[in-house]
């Protein structure tokens, strides 16, 4: 999968175009400098983010500045075991105002929570929740071109945002216990390939 296409994607829910002027850029590589934005009506504030996505062994830092919604201010994680995405981000609702990067948030301290999480062969799998991943999430598909189940840790914020739910699942549920995510057993053959379409789904 590109990393950097899903780090465009993942920052695009909260990315947008009013009279105030923000920076606006994605860079991979390095600071992102960023041209100036004339933000719509709609999205009040400005936007810095560093965005880490991780697949495997691959991983990617992006830094994202943007206009944004003072709604969408958020910072998250989502853990697939497979997968995962953290996004820290600052706001502010001055012109210019997000010149500066955001250190990231990311880390591979585990907090003591589990939930389950699926692999190609079952839903039953255990996974050690890191960071601020307090949620347990369970995700079912209601076209048949996505895996039906996907399972893991989230932050908060992820389950508050009712734009954060991917097109094609219609039955999003967070819970707080250990485990809560119900641990039936289910086949997901198509969990690896798909894998790259879910993240886009999930933050487009």
């Amino acid at each position: 999968m590109d990393l950097y296409i899903f780090a465009v994607v993942l920052f695009s829910l909260f990315a947008g175009g009013h009279s105030l002027q923000c920076k606006e850029c994605t860079n991979m590589t390095g600071s992102c400098v960023g041209e100036v934005k004339n933000c719509s009506l709609l999205l009040t504030g400005c936007a810095s983010a560093t965005v880490v996505g991780s697949i495997g062994n691959n991983s990617a830092v992006t830094q994202v500045k943007s206009c944004n919604s003072p709604l969408n201010c958020v910072n998250a994680s989502v853990n697939f075991g497979i997968a995962r995405a953290t996004i820290s981000m600052t706001c502010c609702y001055t012109n210019l105002c997000n010149t500066q990067d955001v250190p990231d948030s990311y880390t591979i301290i585990p907090n003591g929570k589990q939930c389950y999480y699926c692999d190609a062969n079952n839903c039953s799998n255990k996974l050690n929740c890191l960071g601020t991943e307090d949620y347990c999430i369970k995700a079912k598909a209601n076209i048949t071109s996505l895996p039906p189940t996907v399972k893991g840790c989230v932050s908060k914020s992820v389950c508050d945002i009712p734009s954060l739910v991917p097109e094609g699942y219609g039955d999003i549920s967070c819970c707080q216990g250990d485990l809560c995510n119900s641990a039936k057993s289910i086949t997901l053959n198509l969990l690896l390939i798909s894998w790259p379409f879910f993240f886009y789904t999930l933050f487009h």
